[in-house]
Formats: structure tokens, C-alpha cells, sequence
């Protein structure tokens, strides 16, 4: 283990035993102060992210990925505004949960504690320092972070401005670090620092995800990639059937909740197909289809398996036709990463049908996947997008980074 490893685990460690008793005062009176810090400090924040945008294009990063990398006063904003959400959050520290009384007198309950020091190995995308970050000192968890290289000034610049302010406001030092040195061999440490880090995070592609999950010794929770569906059923409105398609896919395509396959009822595809991929190609996407989306319009390239099991994070959309509800569902189960999927129907029946058989963290009727977001759930910010189905599953909040304490009430039991 390194000694920047050892030490801020080191550090992490006694600072969760102090966060573990902070009141609820002081950790929202540092996150408005951070929120405040973000603002007031942007410049130093924009400067380090044009040093991260000036590399990646010199690297040749993909115009989708650089639009995941870019801050702008406008995101920045959007950051601070997401920490004073979680400011305004209730505090799930030390709820009790439930509280029951035995035969022998004994009153057990359940209460919520903090993990203690969460680690985050994530990939090009600065807002999760700070999303991150936030929800960890709400809930009293001390944090070490490790971006991917792509993005490592502004990542370190954010942690400066959130430091400051925090420790300023009371918060103990060591309570929220990130990892400089973005090799893979400190990535592989972080892994396996058993004695230090209580739960391990990934938030990135499929690659990363896999090596975390295949490497490490720490807890993990598994967040995946968003391989994520639209299904247009055969009775559905058209024109909120186009305004859903191109939402999930164009409005950010290099995110974990964009659509990456359409697929169309074979009752509607004639009608609904032909405008809809004009809709597509005038926004830049490249659309791969199968026969018979090629038999409506030759121009659209040939899909094969790969593109059924692929999260582009691109300008580009699978598309299938199927024969109808059964067929989707059995699609979505045999190729999604258990994200986000959604249905778009006027049918009740359906979107019941759909709503129970789909596996996903999050399935959605006449509503686009992008909404799967930390964000726009109510939480202020999220850690992650959870598609395991142990102890989280869907945007990581407040309430799943904390862990139980059983407490007992006795006046003198013995067994």
C-alpha cells in the first residue's frame, strides 16, 4: 500500500469516528457552506476543468464524453444547488426504525448508523466528487475519492473548495479526501485496503465496474452500466412515443441513463418508424437496426448481437422491431443491465405487464429513462445507480449509504 494510501485511510478512519456523533447543525451548516464555496470559486474550478477538456481533446475523447467531462458556471450552479438539497434532507442518522418488546422484557430496536469511510472509484464526470462528497457528510461517512485520470484537476479542485469550506465549518479533517495519483495500481490498492474502507463504490463503464467487482476484498456495491430500453407498444400516442425516444437518447447520450435500443411494436412500426428516424438522423444519431427496420429504410445500418448487449454512451441507437409486449420484455431481461427501462403505452394492461415482469432498478410507463437520477428522485445528489438487489438498488440516497445498529433494553435480563 502506498503511503498516500495509508495515510488517508489512516485519516478517514479516525475522522468517521468523529462524524459518527456530528449533529445534524453542523454537517448542514457545512454542506450550505460548501454549496456557497462551489459558487464563490467557480473560476478556480472552470480553470482546472479547461486544463482536463484542453487534454482530453488533445487525447481524441468523443464529443459525447467530452460533454460528460465540460463544466460550465450553469453546471457548477447545478452542483451547488444539489448540495443544498441534500442540506435539506432529513438527517437518517440515528433514526430508529423499529423498536419491539420481547417475552423476557427486552426492548430491541433498530437504528440507523453510518458505513463509516466509503471509497468511489469513478470515471470522467467531476460532478460526482462533489455529489458524492456531500451525500457522504450527510450521512456521517467519511470518504475517499478516486476519479479517473480524464478528469483529475477539476476533480482535485473541487475537493479543495469542498475541504476548505467543510473543515472551516467544523467538519473533521480527513473527513473527505481524493486519491491524485490515478494509476491503475492505486485503483487495484483502494481495492483490497480491508481495515480502512468500509464500502467500495464504482461508478463508471462496464470495464470498471468489472474489475471492482472481480479485484476487490472491501464490501462492494455494483453499480452498472446502463445498457437501458424504450419500448414502443403498438397502442401508444405517437407523438409522446418521438418525445420520450429522443429525450432518452440525444439529450445526454454519454450518461448511464440515456437509451441506448428502441424497440417497436410490429403494429405501429410502418407508421411510427420512418419519422421517427428522420427525428434521429437530424439529431446526429446513427441508428442500427434489424431487417425490418432496414425492409422500412434501407439507409439505417445492420444491427447484429453486439449492439443489443452495448452501452454506447454515443450518438448511436439499436432498433428493433418486435411482435409485441412478450417479445420486449423477454429482450429487455436477456440484454439490459438491470438499469432503467420504459414503455411507452396507452394501454393499462401493458404498462402493468411491463411494470411487474421487467427487471430493472427503475422501469418507467410514458416517462423518459433520464430521469433515473439521485437529483430528480428528491435526493439532492446521488452516489450512484445501485442494479445489484442486495441492501440498495436504484439512485443511491442518504438512506442507503447508512448501515443498522441493533439496540438493546434491558433491566437486568440474563440468559
Amino acid at each position: 500500500m502506498t503511503e498516500e494510501l495509508r495515510n488517508k485511510g489512516e485519516a478517514a478512519k479516525q475522522a468517521a469516528f468523529s462524524l459518527a456523533v456530528a449533529d445534524t447543525d453542523t454537517k448542514n451548516n457545512a454542506l450550505l457552506a460548501i454549496a456557497d464555496a462551489l459558487e464563490s470559486r467557480a473560476e478556480e474550478i472552470l480553470t482546472a476543468n479547461g486544463r482536463d477538456i484542453e487534454n482530453a481533446e488533445e487525447k481524441g475523447m468523443r464529443k459525447a464524453m467530452l460533454d460528460h467531462l465540460a463544466l460550465t458556471r450553469e453546471r457548477i450552479s447545478d452542483i451547488a444547488d444539489g448540495v443544498r438539497q441534500v442540506a435539506a434532507l432529513p438527517d437518517p442518522i440515528g433514526e430508529i426504525i423499529k423498536m419491539w418488546k420481547r417475552p423476557n422484557g427486552l426492548m430491541i430496536g433498530q437504528k440507523r448508523v453510518p458505513m463509516g469511510v466509503i471509497a468511489i472509484i469513478y470515471e470522467a464526470r467531476p460532478n460526482v466528487t462533489a455529489d458524492a462528497a456531500a451525500l457522504c457528510l450527510k450521512t456521517s461517512n467519511a470518504v475517499i475519492l478516486r476519479g479517473g485520470s480524464e478528469a483529475i484537476c477539476s476533480n482535485a479542485a473541487i475537493m479543495r473548495v469542498m475541504q476548505d469550506a467543510a473543515y472551516e465549518a467544523g467538519i473533521p479533517r480527513g473527513s473527505m479526501d481524493i486519491i491524485e495519483d490515478t494509476s491503475r495500481e492505486t485503483a487495484a490498492e483502494l481495492m483490497k485496503m480491508n481495515g480502512y474502507i468500509d464500502l467500495l463504490i464504482p461508478r463508471g463503464g462496464a470495464g470498471l465496474i468489472r474489475s471492482v467487482v472481480e479485484n476487490a476484498t472491501v464490501p462492494v456495491v455494483e453499480t452498472a452500466a446502463g445498457n437501458c430500453h424504450v419500448y414502443v407498444d403498438g397502442e401508444c400516442d405517437v407523438n409522446i412515443a418521438e418525445s420520450i425516444v429522443m429525450n432518452a437518447k440525444v439529450s445526454r447520450p454519454s450518461v448511464c441513463n440515456a437509451a441506448e435500443t428502441l424497440l417497436v411494436d410490429e403494429k405501429i412500426a410502418d407508421k411510427f418508424l420512418p419519422h421517427m428516424f428522420e427525428l434521429l438522423r437530424d439529431a446526429g444519431v446513427e441508428v442500427r437496426g434489424c431487417e425490418k427496420c432496414r425492409a422500412i429504410d434501407p439507409s439505417v445500418s445492420a444491427a447484429d448481437k453486439s449492439d443489443w448487449e452495448t452501452e454506447y454512451n454515443d450518438y448511436i441507437l439499436a432498433v428493433k422491431v418486435v411482435g409485441g409486449i412478450d417479445e420486449a420484455i423477454a429482450h429487455i431481461n436477456k440484454y439490459n443491465t438491470k438499469h432503467s427501462e420504459a414503455i411507452v403505452t396507452s394501454n393499462y394492461a401493458h404498462s402493468q405487464k411491463f411494470l411487474n415482469e421487467v427487471d430493472a432498478a427503475a422501469v418507467y410507463v410514458n416517462a423518459s429513462t433520464r430521469f433515473t437520477d439521485g437529483f430528480e428522485f428528491g435526493f439532492g445528489a446521488e452516489i450512484g445507480i445501485s442494479t445489484q438487489k442486495m441492501h440498495a438498488r436504484g439512485p443511491m440516497g442518504p438512506e442507503q449509504l447508512t448501515s443498522v445498529k441493533y439496540v438493546i433494553y434491558g433491566d437486568g435480563q440474563v440468559r
